[in-house]
């Protein structure tokens, strides 16, 4: 399995290096949210710090599953429980606190590599009723007919249509599309949903789950 360590401290980084090639894993290093992008696109597993030189590693693990379901395992010093339940909805498959043991760190690539086929499996068209949502191409159609989303509109249909008919919660829709829970993105997101409402025109489609959230389709 081909694993990405995304990890700045050297130290660290070569222990977890070293036993995962051990393993018979093909492994490549970066030390920079910048250098980890450029490595995705081979990532059959991502090992991801979240403390990098060059940003927080909470938004790359956004931008990772904006575009991918390759597994992610956080790896990070941060053990509040806001940076857990963040990680987790951002889509993180495991969240571990440094230290960690390297036998437990090993076990765990291997519970989640398990789950690899299932996640590869996950479809990139969604249809809900007649509507139709591309999520490699973020392309959004309704009977047929491409709506013009802006970009806020399409991360939150695009957050729910990955869980169709399921009710995804404020907080979760938040974390994807804004990154964080904060009180004007919580204003912002009623004002996008009313105008994605709006643009679909299928009265019920995205329904108001009260006091939690959103779903899309029945």
């Amino acid at each position: 399995m081909r694993v990405v360590v995304v990890e700045d401290d050297t130290g660290v980084a070569g222990a977890v290096v070293d036993a995962l090639r051990a393993r018979g894993h093909g492994v490549l290093h970066a030390g920079t949210a910048a250098a980890a992008a450029e490595l995705l696109a081979d990532a059959e597993l991502v090992l991801l710090d979240l403390g990098l030189p060059d940003g927080d590693g909470l938004a790359l693990l956004r931008r990772i599953r904006q575009d991918s379901a390759v597994p992610v395992i956080v790896l990070t010093a941060r053990s509040a429980e806001r940076d857990v339940v963040r990680g987790l909805h951002l889509g993180a498959d495991d969240y571990l606190v440094k230290p960690v043991r390297l036998r437990e760190l090993l076990a765990r690539i291997d519970a989640v590599a398990r789950r690899v086929p299932a996640a590869a499996a996950a479809p990139s068209v969604v249809r809900v009723g007649d509507l139709e949502i591309d999520l490699d191409a973020r392309r959004v159609t309704a009977d047929g007919r491409d709506l013009a989303l802006t970009a806020k509109e399409y991360a939150i249909v695009a957050a729910l249509a990955r869980r169709p008919g399921v009710a995804v919660s404020r907080q979760q829709v938040l974390d994807e599309v804004w990154g964080d829970a904060t009180v004007a993105g919580s204003k912002s997101l009623d004002v996008h949903v009313a105008a994605l409402r709006a643009k679909l025109d299928r009265p019920g489609l995205l329904a108001t789950v009260r006091g939690f959230g959103f779903r899309l389709g029945r």
